[in-house]
């Protein structure tokens, strides 16, 4: 019962609430970022589908903390859900100060991972921590890519990319180690196209 309030209490605080970080945003020591309005608003779509995948990254991690049994796998999906707390507040200021807002549809993205999290906890927890690996590497792939479309004088969003990669990561290495097994080739086909779906509609949306 009391994992489940907690999954209520994150599902309220991610849509309804103003993320805290507990760490400071990282910054790049080049200087201010100066952006035209041209690379203002791209670098505003790509870091509203960063901060759509930080509200997916909460409903997953807390709805396979809900599912399984293992006390000690619940503490470390409860950790990593906070280093994901502090990309969530990262990516919610970086886009106020681009003047944008977050995706209009985030409940929706936040029910669609939270089921998805919740089916893969029910199949065991090995298969759970498999789609952390897979999710993480995807995610740590699709962050690649924006520091290289990212305009190269947004600092400010290049160093939370930057700290995000390493840090997705560095969650994909721990969910392996903790016995994650590889997922079959069709399910993690099927994995990158609704992350496609999601990331061309929430830069828009």
């Amino acid at each position: 019962m009391d994992a489940l309030f907690i999954a209520a209490d994150t599902a309220l605080r991610t849509l309804f609430a103003k993320p805290r970080a507990s760490s400071a945003c990282p910054t790049l020591p080049e200087g201010p970022t100066e952006l035209d309005d041209a690379q203002r608003r791209q670098a505003a779509g790509l870091m509203r589908v960063n901060h759509v995948g930080e509200v997916c990254a909460q409903a997953l991690y807390a709805a396979q903390a809900l599912a399984t049994p293992n006390a000690q796998l619940r503490a470390q999906f409860n950790k990593a859900s906070a280093d994901e707390l502090d990309h969530l507040a990262w990516t919610a200021e970086r886009l106020q100060e681009l003047g944008a807002r977050p995706s209009i549809l985030n409940p929706l993205w936040y029910a669609g991972a939270f089921g998805l999290g919740l089916l893969a906890g029910r199949l065991g927890d090995a298969i759970s921590l498999g789609f952390v690996v897979e999710t993480e590497q995807q995610v740590g792939a699709h962050l690649k890519g924006h520091l290289d479309t990212l305009p190269a004088g947004d600092h400010a969003s290049r160093a939370i990319v930057a700290q995000m990669v390493d840090d997705e990561m560095r969650h994909a290495h721990e969910a392996q180690a903790a016995g994650g097994v590889d997922l079959p080739q069709p399910v993690r086909q099927m994995m990158r196209a609704a992350a496609k779906v999601m990331t061309t509609v929430a830069e828009r949306i």
